[in-house]
């Protein structure tokens, strides 16, 4: 990889601007020329009330919005326009909805074999020979999950905390230039959402991958991830890097969050 490849951002928003219902009573603005930056293997969390354009955000990044200005780039490569399965082998996803991201109907060996097929050509049939169900139960068998020793159990007959699991190491099986967490521990109850936080870290530290994750939970926010933003009517208002999340508690999210007014930046 050369020097420019190194310091390239892997995701590069420039004034990107959405607004639903243009031109009438209920118009409104989810993202107001947003622009910004993230660095390669750099790990973002992303906190706001509802309607602050978080997950609008997410929709235009993952292909599933198109802006009506502005411009996306993922490491270099202009995606404005470019439709979410032409993404897919870019930006994988997972979802608040345990039973989005995976197919019920079938195995969970089928469904990684699914998974290992995301942005290639279609047509091509699931391979599932020895060596592939030795590879999956390898990377299911550490989140102690017993998933390894049940791959030919349906998705659809896993518990939620399962169920995310299988759908994190699918979005992430083929490393993809950015991994978009949306709200996935929200619908989980607080141990299982413990359990798919923890599997969140591992995956993303030992696959060194890019990771922007939208969370309610102020615990989580500041917990995990090297780099802490916090939006409010489609812009990024606080921007808090690694040094000044350490050490950071709740309460002090909170007030850096509420003192941050809607023309202002607070960055550290």
């Amino acid at each position: 990889m050369s020097s420019s490849e190194e310091t390239r951002p892997a995701l590069r928003l420039e004034r990107v601007r959405v607004t639903f219902h243009a031109g009438t009573p209920n118009e409104r603005v989810a993202l107001d020329d947003l622009s910004l930056d993230i660095a390669q293997e750099e790990f973002v969390v992303v906190i706001g009330s509802n309607g602050a354009g978080k997950s609008t955000m997410l929709n235009v990044i993952s292909g599933a919005l198109i802006p009506d200005g502005g411009r996306v780039e993922l490491e270099g490569k202009d995606v404005t326009r470019l439709a979410v399965h032409r993404r897919a082998a870019y930006v994988g996803r997972v979802f608040q909805d345990p039973m989005l991201g995976t197919a019920p109907a079938l195995s969970i060996e089928e469904n990684l074999a699914l998974a290992g097929r995301r942005g290639l050509r279609r047509g091509l049939r699931l391979a599932l020979d020895a060596s592939r169900r030795r590879h999956f139960a390898e990377i299911l068998a550490p989140f102690g999950l017993g998933l390894d020793t049940r791959m030919r159990v349906l998705a659809g007959k896993l518990s939620g905390g399962q169920r995310q699991v299988l759908a994190l190491l699918m979005a992430s099986l083929r490393k993809p230039r950015l991994l978009l967490l949306d709200e996935h521990t929200a619908a989980l109850d607080p141990g299982t959402a413990d359990l798919v936080m923890r599997a969140t870290r591992r995956i993303i530290e030992e696959d060194r991958l890019t990771a922007l994750m939208i969370t309610h939970n102020m615990q989580q926010a500041v917990d995990f991830g090297d780099r802490l933003l916090a939006m409010n009517a489609g812009r990024v208002r606080v921007d808090l890097g690694a040094a000044a999340k350490q050490g950071l508690s709740v309460d002090d999210l909170v007030q850096r969050f509420a003192g941050a007014a809607d023309h202002h930046l607070l960055r550290a």
